[in-house]
């Protein structure tokens, strides 16, 4: 086959999103002979588009090349800005910032107006936003979002608006801030933008919603991002992410299964590109190993997120205080907040938020309750600074632990209810039952036996359909578990089978000491299988010892 064939066929792969082809017959044609500056460009795309980017950076520089000897100052700049761009990305400021005065000197020589003066605007203003300049930043993408809209240039569109999207909440204008980090997700989805820049304003509208705890929008946009990674089967630098991001909406919604699959994919995928997105996967993983009490494997999840340089809180903190491990847990979360709690000087940082929650956790378990109400303190404010409902119910639930370990029970019951309705809008079925598990222990110390058992029933129901081995154990160590039907909603007799199954009895001699057929007790075996969700007589007792069901 002829080199122009390759190319041409190249071309038409690249148009039809099959990158991995495109990259093959562009690369044999360039081998061939080389690719004109177009062709380079669009190899180099094509290359970033598999997670060759070592290779893209070489084709771009070269298509750069070729494109300001032919006197393409436009197309030339905007090969610039993307070299710029990715190298920013990747952490690599000398290089970016190289890239940037390179593009902007090449513009000067040309005459009129260009296009690409707002792409190198947007490099200009993520500068300013990383060195602080916020009011410097917002004025560079609002000019960048009247060139995008004065050249009817969609690439350009997406990116300022992304961009001014991203300055406006961090000067804490989220509402405008949301709005146009949306109206930059309308344009990736109406397929008007490139891929490459794609991938790109998908990754940090995810990442920025998620960043300010607005995990309804995250989860809607991690939806169509999921589909469009899912249309390019080769695709590779975006796929692992969005991998990631999928499994923590599949956490959230309860589906455990679902979300380990996705993290072991990401790892799979992402091993050997990324280090810090390797990571995350890495933590994930962790995660969710410590939620089902496979704590060895969480343990190594979260050191593998370490070498990745991904810190592990709050998880591994969270692992150490699961395990038993209170002084570990109180020393390993102390050291990641500070030792200061409540200061204003905190508000609004988002990585300090996320540790807070468990931070009461923690050093209630420690006996340390002055700390942990200043750590609720401060997540309040924090509520107040971002207004989403993931936060409050956070903190709602933080509130009436506090308020239920100092015996204020009636108000640790009202916060705790607003914290449940929380969790339910959000469609969280987890964290629902972990708020019900200490509103059962607040109604059964109010003396409302009837709603701790509703409450205790339906989330021990939850924790075992899930899998959650770790909760299950915390509530079997509740004076108030034995005592709410049985704890699982076993009735007496079953407990009564239960307790003489324990003793090692077989079904004749529990029907013969209780007065019951055999029939009947096989019954009850039946139901507390069910009601257990094990399957075996030996496993009924194992996890009865374990939840303390049984004296």
């Amino acid at each position: 086959m002829t080199g122009t064939a390759h190319v041409e066929l190249g071309k038409n792969a690249y148009r039809a999103q099959n990158w991995q082809e495109a990259y093959d017959r562009l690369a044999a044609a360039d081998r061939a002979a080389s690719l004109d500056a177009n062709g380079l460009e669009i190899l180099a795309n094509a290359a970033y588009l598999i997670a060759r980017d070592k290779e893209a950076v070489e084709l771009w520089t070269r298509a750069y090349t070729g494109l300001v000897d032919s006197g393409h100052i436009g197309p030339a700049a905007r090969v610039g800005f993307l070299l710029s761009l990715t190298s920013l990305l990747n952490g690599q400021a000398s290089i970016s910032g190289g890239w940037l005065a390179r593009s902007q000197r090449l513009l000067d020589t040309a005459s009129g107006r260009h296009v690409e003066e707002g792409f190198c605007g947007i490099i200009v203003g993520l500068r300013a936003l990383q060195r602080g300049d916020h009011s410097i930043a917002l004025r560079t993408f609002d000019d960048a979002v009247a060139l995008a809209t004065e050249f009817q240039e969609p690439d350009l569109l997406a990116l300022s608006l992304l961009s001014r999207g991203q300055a406006l909440i961090t000067l804490g204008r989220f509402q405008e801030g949301l709005a146009c980090l949306d109206e930059a997700m309308v344009s990736v989805t109406s397929s008007s933008v490139a891929p490459v820049f794609s991938g790109i304003v998908y990754c940090a509208v995810i990442l920025t919603c998620q960043g300010i705890f607005d995990v309804e929008r995250a989860g809607e946009w991690t939806s169509a991002f999921n589909s469009w990674c899912n249309s390019q089967p080769d695709l590779v630098p975006f796929r692992g992410q969005c991998l990631i991001h999928r499994s923590e909406i599949l956490q959230m919604q309860g589906d455990w299964p679902g979300a380990m699959k996705e993290a072991e994919r990401a790892c799979h995928w992402l091993a050997g590109k990324s280090e810090a997105t390797v990571g995350q996967a890495h933590y994930q993983k962790g995660e969710l190993h410590r939620l089902l009490g496979e704590f060895d494997l969480a343990g190594r999840s979260y050191q593998e997120a370490i070498r990745h340089g991904v810190d592990p809180q709050p998880g591994y903190a969270l692992l150490r205080l699961g395990g038993g491990q209170t002084e570990a847990a109180v020393a390993a979360i102390r050291t990641a907040c500070g030792s200061r709690y409540g200061s204003s000087e905190f508000v609004g940082k988002t990585d300090r938020l996320k540790l807070l929650g468990p931070s009461v956790e923690i050093f209630l378990s420690a006996g340390e309750t002055d700390t942990a109400i200043a750590a609720v303190e401060e997540l309040a404010a924090g509520v107040r600074a971002f207004e989403m409902p993931l936060l409050a119910g956070t903190s709602s639930r933080a509130t009436g632990t506090v308020l239920a370990a100092t015996d204020r029970l009636d108000d640790a019951l009202d916060a705790l209810k607003t914290s449940l309705a929380t969790w339910q809008r959000l469609g969280m079925p987890y964290e629902a039952a972990r708020t019900q598990a200490r509103l059962a222990d607040v109604c059964h110390r109010l003396g409302d036996r009837e709603s701790a058992g509703l409450h205790g029933q339906a989330a021990h129901a939850k924790f075992r359909e899930m899998g959650a081995v770790p909760d299950l154990a915390a509530m079997g160590r509740m004076p108030w578990y034995r005592q709410v039907a049985g704890g699982v909603g076993l009735t007496q007799r079953q407990m009564d089978v239960l307790r003489l199954l324990a003793h090692g009895q077989s079904n004749r001699e529990i029907a013969t000491e209780l007065q019951i057929s055999e029939h009947t007790v096989a019954r009850h075996l039946s139901n507390i299988f069910d009601k257990t969700g094990v399957s075996s007589r030996a496993a009924a007792v194992a996890f009865a010892h374990r939840t303390k069901l049984l004296p």
